[in-house]
């Protein structure tokens, strides 16, 4: 199964049905899954914290959100996390395409790729790094956490993630 069908079967398995995203080169197939399905309002953003405001609205109609962005995005929506999800316990599913480790071909990218798991863990945002066939649990797991604690929770996708093919 393709990296990218593990997490969209995931994303479907936990009823997620909503989606804003930011695009990432290592998301563009999981975004076009999302936007051919019908049961999943697919909305692009144009900044991170943006998604976080979409999401939050379409949990409050009754939606289940999700948030799909590259690392360097985690930065622009540290305000907009804060503030809104975890002040109104607003429970909030992030997949994160993890740019900047090892084997990261760009080197603009290495910086935030150091700094995204320290990140979460002083937002107490707890996150799922999975191994090669466990994108689809991860998921499943990562949104029941997010419900459970009303919070954000996300899964982080590294690059040998995405080649594991």
């Amino acid at each position: 199964m393709s990296p990218s069908l593990a997490i969209y079967r995931g994303l479907k398995r936990a009823g997620i049905d909503f989606a804003a995203s930011v695009p990432c080169v290592n998301l563009q197939e999981l975004l076009t899954l999302l936007g051919e399905d019908p049961d999943i309002i697919h909305l692009p953003a144009t900044r991170e914290e943006e998604g976080v405001g979409l999401c939050a609205g379409a949990w409050m109609g009754g939606r289940r959100p999700a948030l799909l962005m590259q690392n360097s995005g985690l930065g622009n929506c540290i305000n907009a996390l804060a503030s809104l999800d975890m002040l109104y316990g607003i429970p909030l599913h992030i997949i994160i395409s993890h740019r900047g480790g090892k084997g990261e071909p760009i080197v603009g990218q290495v910086p935030m790729g150091r700094l995204t798991v320290p990140l979460l863990q002083t937002l107490d945002i707890p996150y799922q790094a999975p191994a090669s066939g466990e994108g689809e649990e991860a998921v499943v797991a990562s949104w029941e956490e997010a419900q459970k604690k009303r919070r954000p929770a996300a899964v982080l996708l590294d690059l040998d993630y995405w080649r594991r093919a």
